[in-house]
């Protein structure tokens, strides 16, 4: 073979391994976690709709459960992360609530909700603190919370820390997609991707 041909057949060799070569962990602070698969359910209320990773409300409706989410396991004491990315394909109405840590059993309710206006503001929807902004539509977000059971929750935008809560003890479980929050509506197509959790 001529030298030419073996260095261009090298190179593309180089490339296929950096193509297939397994993507580097993402979870934020540092190591000690194990991964975990917690088992998942469909929500779609309303004019939500759910197609694998895509959430979609497809209604203007400024009143009623317009809800398209993933509702994961319950989870008690320790340390639990969450991570994903989404990507807003499309925003035509605002206050849309994208990630939830949610109490449940005796005290059942939402303990964090992240949400999008239109325009790119993420905020906490419990006390309306900005979480960061740039979240627009066709950018891509990574979205980490991390939780101490009956200490601290921690939110984190593309890997910086962004807001922290107190937590009480008692169960909790993830959820992520698209909802109306109470002051909010639709259209709003989101694409989640990228979701892993851990534990230590």
């Amino acid at each position: 073979m001529p030298r030419k041909h073996r260095v261009l057949t090298g190179i593309a060799l180089l490339g296929g391994l950096v193509l297939t070569a397994p993507a580097a962990q993402a979870q934020v602070e540092g190591g000690g976690w194990t991964s975990r698969s917690p088992g998942f359910n469909v929500q779609q209320r309303g004019c939500g709709q759910v197609n694998n990773l895509t959430f979609t409300l497809t209604c203007s409706t400024a009143s009623g459960d317009q809800r398209a989410e993933r509702r994961y396991d319950t989870y008690g004491g320790g340390t639990y992360q969450f991570e994903g990315s989404f990507r807003i394909q499309s925003m035509g109405g605002t206050r849309i609530s994208l990630k939830q840590t949610f109490q449940d059993g005796p005290s059942a309710g939402p303990f964090f909700m992240l949400a999008v206006e239109r325009g790119g503001r993420l905020y906490a929807v419990h006390g309306g603190a900005t979480i960061a902004t740039g979240a627009t539509v066709g950018a891509t977000v990574r979205v980490n919370t991390v939780h101490q059971v009956g200490s601290q929750h921690r939110t984190y935008i593309n890997g910086s820390q962004k807001h922290s809560y107190s937590s009480p003890s008692g169960s909790f479980y993830d959820k992520f997609g698209a909802y109306r929050t109470s002051s909010g509506q639709g259209p709003a197509t989101v694409v989640w991707s990228g979701i892993r959790f851990w534990r230590k």
